[in-house]
């Protein structure tokens, strides 16, 4: 129905002709089921350390009726410290999705398409829709790898997850500078996510690119995804950048207690080495034993594991492993429709999966 402007008689569309429509992101499932062995959205299945649950239980609930700093100091100086760059090189964020849109708000402004894989983390092209962004998603080959070339054509910026999701690949450091320093017009982002399980970080290559921006989280190798909390590295005048449109938008995004855990958490390396070590043990493990029940899949350099059986289709197991209560992600999808994206769980998490496909895939071939 259209209504009319009652000062001088024109009519004008509805007030739904001016909403930004976009294809949301569809997170993984959040079972409220209670007992369910939840393997579907790649949270650590360890606790954060113990350092950030002492403060927890000191925190003064006082500073609560305060704004938090708006600078984040406390956790930028940690991270600064972990890695050996300079304050200034430092933006934090409330998870990397929110570093991640603020960099394509800041930085993918030309008009000229900006380029990520058709096989990736599947918020890239939502972000892009949501801020007028045109885009182009080059191929990855049958292997599921990068073809470098792709990324060394005119462009409006590139964004490339290493390693990569859902398909687990990380691609050598080499590859990575090739197309930084093939782009010198372009913002380049590296987003590791996962870097922590296997993969080659681009941190070194920061003071040698200045278009580089290396994005990373507490959700996975930190076992934070609770607080939110993401940061990217880069040039001061990259970074000096974010901050600026990131002022001008919210300048209170983090609170209080996040900012104080998450400095705990960075500060703790002898725990976040050790909680890396058994995700990567037990990955190991589910690799090998997917392996002896037909399963193939990249190399996986990850907390999940990205497998095809090959007999029994990917929906069909997604489906009897959610209703005997064990949740993995399923991805539909011409390429990726007959894989399951299978995050590594702790060692017991990790024989309750394999004890129910051993037995499914045995009664299968009974049927067969």
């Amino acid at each position: 129905m259209k209504q009319t402007d009652r000062t001088d008689g024109r009519e004008n569309a509805s007030w739904e002709s001016g909403v930004r429509r976009v294809v949301p992101y569809t997170p993984g499932e959040q079972p409220k089921r209670p007992g369910i062995i939840k393997l579907n959205t790649n949270e650590c299945p360890y606790p954060p350390s113990p350092r950030v649950k002492r403060l927890a239980a000191e925190f003064e609930t006082d500073v609560l009726r305060l704004y938090p700093d708006p600078e984040a100091s406390l956790l930028v100086k940690s991270i600064a410290e972990r890695f050996h760059v300079g304050e200034d090189q430092v933006f934090v964020g409330v998870g990397s999705d929110d570093v991640l849109a603020m960099v394509f708000l800041t930085f993918f402004n030309t008009g000229r398409p900006i380029l990520f894989p058709d096989i990736t983390y599947s918020f890239y092209d939502v972000w892009a829709n949501l801020f007028g962004i045109p885009f182009s998603r080059p191929a990855l080959d049958e292997n599921f790898r990068l073809v470098k070339e792709d990324y060394l054509t005119e462009n409006g910026g590139i964004v490339i997850a290493n390693p990569n999701a859902p398909t687990g690949i990380s691609e050598p450091l080499s590859v990575i500078e090739e197309i930084a320093a093939g782009n010198p017009g372009s913002l380049v982002i590296i987003d590791e996510a996962y870097v922590d399980f296997g993969g080659t970080s681009a941190l070194p290559l920061v003071e040698k690119y200045e278009n580089l921006l290396v994005v990373q989280t507490f959700s996975k190798s930190r076992a934070m995804a609770g607080m939110r909390i993401g940061f990217a590295i880069g040039s001061p005048k990259a970074i000096g950048y974010l901050r600026d449109v990131k002022f001008s938008f919210n300048s209170y995004t983090m609170d209080a207690p996040t900012i104080a855990w998450g400095a705990a958490s960075m500060a703790d390396e002898a725990y976040f080495q050790e909680t890396v070590g058994k995700v990567v043990d037990t990955r190991e493990y589910l690799k090998k034993e997917l392996s002896s029940l037909g399963f193939s899949f990249p190399d996986s350099r990850t907390n999940f594991v990205f497998a095809s059986h090959e007999r029994v289709p990917a929906k069909e197991l997604f489906e009897a492993l959610k209703e005997a209560g064990i949740y993995v992600r399923y991805f539909p999808g011409e390429r990726t429709g007959n894989y399951l994206r299978i995050t590594v769980g702790t060692k017991e998490q990790t024989e309750a999966l394999l004890s129910f496909l051993r037995e499914y895939l045995k009664e299968g071939k009974k049927n067969a």
